[in-house]
């Protein structure tokens, strides 16, 4: 198990890791930092927990948002008219399919 010193707000934090994941760790805290930062700057020190607090809300927020536009149906991102590939395999049976109907039935009125 790996160990990290990192700096949130001008505090060092020991935190342990597994190991290989001391960049990603260090990173996270440097993103961390820049958000407590960015928050402090807006309304001042206003104590270290209520400013971490904060930040958590407003990571948690930005999870969310990143978590609805994943979840979203792919076809909402694309521009009008485009589809979505999965879709147009989908479609493209359909209308196969479709085709093939209608020439049954074209050919049952023929016979008749």
């Amino acid at each position: 198990m790996a160990q990290v010193s990192v700096r949130i707000n001008g505090r060092s934090y020991d935190v342990a890791c597994e190991d290989g994941q001391e960049t990603r760790l260090s990173q996270l805290a440097e993103y961390v930092d820049e958000r407590v930062s960015e928050i402090s700057g807006m309304v001042g020190q206003i104590g270290e927990q209520r400013l971490l607090v904060m930040t958590s809300l407003l990571i948690a927020d930005e999870l969310g948002d990143a978590k609805e536009k994943l979840s979203a149906p792919a076809s909402a991102a694309l521009p009008d008219g485009a589809v979505a590939p999965g879709d147009a395999d989908r479609m493209a049976q359909s209308m196969e399919n479709l085709a093939s109907r209608i020439e049954a039935i074209a050919q049952k009125l023929s016979a008749d």
